[in-house]
């Protein structure tokens, strides 16, 4: 598939008859991966979005709401989801400088969906990432108010700070995308479901509804936005949402499982904890061993998308599904 020079952002990326049949019509292409240094690509990409993340969260006045921002931003991620933004952005032809500050914004907005998530009137969890939670150092009140600093920081750095070669048209688009997956269609709409459904009878159905808005939303936002904000075009863009819509539902699938093989030692966080507060999971209804047949169909899913691209920056995807399928906390 054809690709820009860099530093160029393609034409507007609206939806198009013409378009739409390509992306039906269009061949995959037998990709045969170049050898790949996974762990020092994760490694790299880790340490250039830790860096921007500090730039971007430094300790201002009130210091409390910034250490506890700072506390849960820096308490050991993985930085997937950034790190997805900026692979997404690559293989579409973009460099990494157009996509940053939005490697930052998600990663901001999965830390306060974190601290959100552990306070009491929610999960009511203690540890995180192995560490105390945010309200268990700062207060529950604290806790609340970082998680909402880093969501509005999240849309400010990104209008702010995307360069100038990114055009204005498709840095709106990519906040309008961000805004979409965390709202009231996308994650909060899946968490309110699954409150909702706590010592319910949940059908897969309804199950999969939770885990798509509740974790693949932001996951799916991570892969288009870089997309967007890197040239790509229509066809491209709705390809990678389809790898992101598997592995974002991966990423759910694979964490019920390790919900119930995994000891909290080995998770970082309290595991069980599913299983205590009676919370439907893919284990629970399909069985371990379906959950993990089912994790396998979606990461093949997700890897058949990325054969219509080149195989050298397709690579960096290719083993994030691997990782993701695999990952043992």
């Amino acid at each position: 598939m054809k690709t820009q020079p860099k530093h160029v952002a393609k034409s507007s990326i609206s939806e198009s008859s013409q378009a739409q049949e390509e992306l039906v019509t269009s061949k995959p292409l037998n990709l045969v991966f170049p050898e790949f240094n996974f762990d020092e690509y994760m490694k790299l990409k880790a340490k250039m979005v830790n860096k921007a993340l500090d730039e971007s969260v430094p300790l201002l006045t009130p210091i409390k709401i910034h250490e506890a921002m700072r506390y849960s931003l820096f308490a050991g991620g993985k930085r997937v989801r950034p790190v997805l933004c900026l692979a997404s952005c690559e293989i579409v032809g973009g460099e990494e400088s157009m996509v940053l500050p939005m490697a930052c914004a998600v990663e901001m907005i999965n830390t306060m969906t974190l601290i959100h998530d552990d306070i009491p009137c929610m999960d009511n969890d203690d540890l995180r990432r192995g560490k105390p939670t945010n309200h268990k150092v700062f207060g529950e009140e604290t806790a609340i108010l970082a998680g909402d600093a880093l969501l509005s920081l999240s849309f400010e750095h990104v209008a702010a700070k995307t360069p100038r070669n990114v055009s204005p048209q498709r840095v709106v688009q990519a906040i309008s995308e961000l805004g979409s997956a965390v709202g009231s269609q996308g994650l909060v709409a899946g968490q309110v479901v699954d409150i909702a459904s706590e010592g319910k009878q949940v059908s897969l159905e309804e199950l999969e509804y939770i885990h798509v808005h509740k974790t693949s939303k932001l996951l799916e936002a991570s892969v288009v936005c870089g997309a967007i904000l890197g040239g790509g075009h229509v066809i491209e863009v709705e390809r990678l949402r389809k790898y992101a819509r598997c592995i974002g539902l991966l990423f759910q699938v694979v964490d019920d499982i390790l919900d119930v093989t995994k000891s909290s030692e080995e998770l970082g966080k309290t595991a069980g904890k599913d299983l205590e507060s009676d919370k439907a999971t893919y284990p629970k209804l399909l069985g371990l061993d379906k959950a993990k047949e089912f994790a396998g169909e979606l990461v093949a899913k997700a890897k058949e998308e990325l054969s219509y691209f080149d195989a050298s920056k397709a690579a960096p995807l290719y083993h994030l599904a691997n990782y993701i399928a695999h990952r043992q906390n």
